[in-house]
């Protein structure tokens, strides 16, 4: 979940490595470092955010035109200076910044210690470059080929990007399992884990496959496998603009996530509904779509918030196309031995479309016949490749570590594919189909009205910032979306925070209630509406606080509850794209009045890529 930055060219590298530490500082912001080739090969790095690495670089002398830069999220060894990549090989000759985890870096390691070599850092990291110093050493190869038989012999995932004091224009890069995109540009190269540090310069990218290991020596670039088989790279287009991946006014990337949301749930749906026409294609499953109307199951894996997109997708797969689903933790499914068949379609959800448990369990599933669908919104992402089809969210990049806008893009997919896939088995009547696909584009205009409850959502959150815990209950649809807003508060405000089923708080967590406690209730007008009102009657006959995110127009809850929000009324699928909105407001607001750094919550990052 680190992040790499790496450049050779024409240009200063320092102050373009800097910039794209910064960019990619979502994955992590535990420490931060530069290594340079000026005057031989010097390592520069620093606890803390990239701005503490730039105030110890002031005044140094970083005249350079190769560099590689890291921004780590820590996984062995707490997070401090000499943890900080870049690492030295034993030798000082080698540099290395690595994202991943190297899993038999302990026996590595003895046997390294053995001959004598010392380590500076508690990093599996340092292990690995030494790893490849002492190969070298023996062996008498050149650094790539050192790379390359070290590939074969470390166990676990890695993106790797490495300089030798030798060959002061030579970077070599290497991947498995982790993230690397390769920016190629007029006789200069740059090297990251997505392609956010690259745009402003190219839009050519290179997407490095799993063990494969890219040379830039002289201006050149060779791709090889770790087979040592020279490889043809695709070159692709990215379609990123720059002011995408900027704050454009708003105070945090959250903020202006949250309020992206309307466009973003549009673009998942520009070209796909036309509810004028009955038309819904989704060109990424159009081979797959009556093949999946035939599935017995289906089963999700996902992780975190992507998690509670697929549960919502459950409910909607299951009313409306009669398809038995199942969600599953992606971490939890890959550490059994579930039962998959052929025939079983498995639906990986991911934004950046790397996380490390989820990959894994589309490799289970596939090795047992299973059919993949990928929903992902990053382009060219690892779980795309993997798949055997799917469709993309174009949610636009998400640099707040907290996922907003990529819930409801994930939802807005998965929905689409529902109504589809029901389309085509008919288990869907016309008139429903149409009404669908007509509420379907009518949905970023609701969400648009719901964030002009922003201020009323603001004074809401100043009552509750110094609270200690929330409950947060839904039913049906709205269960997830409980879920949800209860990780959201807890991710970024660091208060406890629980969702469960508004049923479920009588078997349990009803005992919780006082008159110091929160309890959230998505309460909408739907099938469940009138025992959400009981639900709200039990809260309140124990003196719990209540804030109801309820329908427009309805009359009965505001009566009981302390605070309410209103939602615009829609069809019951379609609720929690839109019912989510507030529960991020609230977060976001409390978040702020607690003085926390919303983008980058303490202990998270952005996309989790290692175990």
């Amino acid at each position: 979940m680190c992040g790499i930055v790496a450049y050779v060219g024409h240009r200063e590298a320092a102050p373009l490595i800097l910039k794209g530490l910064k960019r990619l500082e979502y994955r992590g912001y535990d420490s931060a470092g530069i290594a340079l080739m000026n005057q031989g090969l010097n390592i520069y790095k620093k606890k803390g955010k990239v701005k503490d690495l730039e105030e110890i670089l002031d005044g140094e002398a970083l005249q350079s035109n190769i560099g590689i830069g890291h921004t780590r999220w820590a996984t062995h060894g707490e997070p401090n200076d000499r943890n900080a990549h870049p690492h030295f090989s034993n030798s000082g000759s080698l540099a290395i910044i690595h994202n991943g985890i190297i899993e038999n870096y302990s026996a590595i390691k003895q046997n390294l210690v053995k001959k004598g070599y010392v380590f500076q850092s508690d990093t599996d990291t340092e292990v690995f470059v030494n790893f490849i110093q002492d190969i070298q050493q023996n062996t008498g190869c050149l650094l790539e080929e050192a790379v390359r038989l070290a590939m074969k012999e470390v166990v676990g995932a890695y993106a790797v990007v490495i300089m030798d004091a030798g060959t002061p224009n030579q970077l070599i890069a290497a991947r498995k399992g982790s993230p690397l995109v390769i920016g190629v540009g007029d006789g200069e190269y740059f090297f990251a884990s997505d392609a956010t540090p690259i745009i402003e310069y190219t839009n050519e990218v290179i997407y490095l496959n799993d063990f494969e290991l890219a040379v830039v020596r002289d201006g050149e670039l060779t791709v090889k496998n770790v087979d040592n088989i020279l490889q043809s790279p695709y070159i692709q287009t990215v379609e990123l603009e720059l002011e995408a991946i900027e704050k454009g006014g708003y105070d945090h990337f959250m903020l202006k996530e949250i309020f992206e949301q309307p466009r973003s749930v549009a673009d998942c749906l520009r070209g796909r509904v036309n509810a004028d026409s009955g038309h819904l294609v989704l060109g990424g499953l159009r081979d797959y779509t009556e093949k999946l109307s035939k599935a017995k199951r289906i089963v999700i894996v996902a992780c975190g918030t992507s998690w509670h997109a697929g549960l919502v997708a459950e409910y909607i797969f299951e009313e409306l196309a009669r398809i038995n689903v199942e969600v599953e933790y992606a971490s939890e499914f890959r550490y059994r031995n579930p039962i998959i068949k052929e025939g079983d379609f498995v639906i990986a959800i991911s934004q950046s479309g790397e996380t490390a448990d989820t990959l894994a369990a589309i490799e289970l599933a596939k090795s047992k016949g299973a059919t993949i669908l990928g929903v992902c919104n990053v382009v060219g992402a690892s779980i795309p490749r993997a798949s055997h089809a799917g469709a993309y969210t174009h949610a636009g990049p998400e640099i707040g570590v907290a996922s907003t806008k990529a819930f409801t893009a994930q939802v807005t997919v998965l929905t689409q594919m529902a109504i589809a896939v029901a389309s085509k088995k008919g288990t869907l009547h016309e008139d429903t189909f149409r009404r669908l696909l007509f509420e379907l584009e009518r949905i970023p205009s609701k969400i648009e009205k719901v964030l002009k409850s922003d201020e009323k959502i603001r004074e809401i959150a100043e009552k509750f910032k110094d609270a200690r815990n929330f409950i947060y209950l839904g039913r049906g649809y709205n269960f997830p979306v409980a879920l949800e807003g209860a990780l959201k508060l807890k991710e970024i405000s660091y208060i406890h925070a629980e969702g469960y089923p508004a049923a479920e708080m009588k078997h349990g967590p009803i005992a919780l209630i006082d008159a110091e406690m929160p309890v959230v209730f998505i309460a909408t007008k739907d099938s469940s509406y009138e025992k959400v009102v009981s639900n709200i009657q039990e809260v309140k006959a124990r003196k719990g606080i209540v804030i109801a995110i309820v329908t427009e127009g309805d009359k009965l809850i505001p009566t009981m509850a302390d605070y309410t929000i209103e939602i615009p009324a829609m069809h019951e699928a379609l609720i929690p794209l839109v019912s989510v909105i507030p529960l991020q407001l609230l977060s976001y607001y409390i978040a702020v009045m607690r003085g926390c750094n919303v983008d980058q919550p303490r202990n998270l990052a952005k996309s989790v890529t290692v175990e």
